[in-house]
Order: C-alpha cells, then sequence, then structure tokens
C-alpha cells in the first residue's frame, strides 16, 4: 500500500516519530544492501546499460529535484537511482529566482556518482542507450569509452505512465522507461499529481535504496522476463 509517513502512522496507530526512525534506519541498511547487491554484479557483467533522469520537486515546483536513473536492460535491475537539486526552468525560472533567490545545481555531481558507482559492473563493450540530454554523452565517453552508445529523442508520453511510458509502438529505451513509471507508481512523493511532496532530499534518496532493495531482490524474483517494447 502506497502511502506518506503520517498515514502510514495512523494506518498502524503508532507516533509518526516512530515511523521516521524506522523509515531512517531501513534506508540505511537498504542502501548497504544495494551495495552488496551490485558487487556480486561484478561476475555477471551488464551488457546493456540504459539510464535517463526523473523530474520530481521538493516541497514546491519552483524547487525542482533531478534522479538519476541507470538500469540492466537484460535483467532489468535498477543499478543506481540519485537524487541531485537543479533549478528551475521555462516559464518557472524567473519566479523561482525571485522567491528563493540562485539554486545551485548538483546534477552533474550527482551524474558522476552515478557512472563511478556502476563502472566496475557494467562491461566496457556494452550497448548504452539514452535520451538525447546534452550532458551524458561526456560521461559515457569518460567511464565508457569502448561502448556502443546511442541517443535516441524523447517522445510524448502516455497517460498511464504519467510521462515515463511512450506513445510509440516501439521504444528504444522503453526499459529505462518503464523502471521509472515504476518509480513514480511506487514511491508517493514521485506521483506527479499527489498530496505527498518531498520535505527532505536525504529522504527521498532513502526511499529509493529501499525501493531499489525490494525491486531487485524481490519484485523481479516473482516475475519472468519482461515482454514489450525493449
Amino acid at each position: 500500500m502506497k502511502m506518506t509517513q503520517k498515514d502510514a502512522a495512523r494506518f498502524l496507530g503508532v507516533n509518526e516519530k516512530t515511523i521516521s526512525r524506522r523509515f531512517d534506519y531501513w534506508g540505511k541498511k537498504a542502501a548497504l544492501k544495494n551495495v552488496r547487491f551490485r558487487k556480486k554484479l561484478e561476475r555477471s557483467l551488464v551488457s546493456e546499460l540504459q539510464f535517463d533522469d526523473l523530474i520530481t520537486k521538493e516541497k514546491t515546483k519552483l524547487k525542482p529535484l533531478s534522479i538519476t536513473v541507470a538500469v540492466d536492460a537484460k535483467r532489468r535491475f535498477i543499478l543506481q537511482a540519485n537524487v541531485s537539486q537543479i533549478p528551475a526552468f521555462g516559464h518557472l525560472a524567473k519566479i523561482s529566482r525571485a522567491k528563493y533567490g540562485y539554486r545551485k545545481s548538483t546534477f552533474l555531481e550527482s551524474l558522476d556518482k552515478t557512472f563511478v558507482n556502476i563502472e566496475p559492473i557494467v562491461h566496457p563493450h556494452c550497448e548504452i542507450r539514452s535520451d538525447e540530454h546534452k550532458s551524458y554523452e561526456a560521461f559515457v565517453r569518460k567511464f565508457f569509452p569502448e561502448s556502443k552508445y546511442r541517443q535516441f529523442r524523447s517522445e510524448r508520453g502516455c497517460i498511464a505512465g504519467q510521462g515515463e511510458l511512450k506513445k510509440v509502438k516501439f521504444d528504444p529505451i522503453f526499459n529505462i522507461n518503464h523502471t521509472m513509471a515504476m518509480l513514480r507508481a511506487g514511491i508517493a512523493t514521485l506521483v506527479r499529481r499527489s498530496w505527498a511532496v518531498t520535505q527532505d532530499v536525504s529522504r527521498l534518496q532513502s526511499h529509493l535504496e529501499i525501493f531499489m532493495y525490494y525491486y531487485n531482490q524481490y519484485y523481479l524474483r516473482k516475475l519472468g522476463p519482461l515482454k514489450g517494447g525493449g
């Protein structure tokens, strides 16, 4: 059942602080288990990698966040999901600056952290796919210079995936788009139209660690290969 921490406290009949402390505990524990999980993958390197960024917010749309997500396209594992702070863009940029001032971007640091962590588990000659984000190619060439890298134009999203699943018969980066749709479906604060909002970026990172642990080591064990688009 997807719910906020306040709702979880009410549902279980416990103090909200109890939920908060357990959440922090399981976030740290899941992060350690995810490191061990990636260590095991060094024995069977990733041959097909897909990555992209999911946009969400911290308290308000004037304070956007980006989540860099990398997946094993063959085995469907989520390899990394790292949160970064980015400045508002589009028509909200001017409003955000007027209300909150300059907002530093940590996007490139997050992207670098993602590639540092997945470098030991990705084959040097792997096939890598992403959308056409202008910052991606430099990182791919830096960490995987011998890889086969292809970028694809972003397509219009369908309603079911809230922007992540695409309105096309064949999506060349279906696996990463499907994974990000799963993240939106599984984490209350990532749902586009929701009362739940991220209040603390570190808490969102903990939630991602918990989701990755559950998804990789429990959810995928119950399913066979994903059929369609990818």
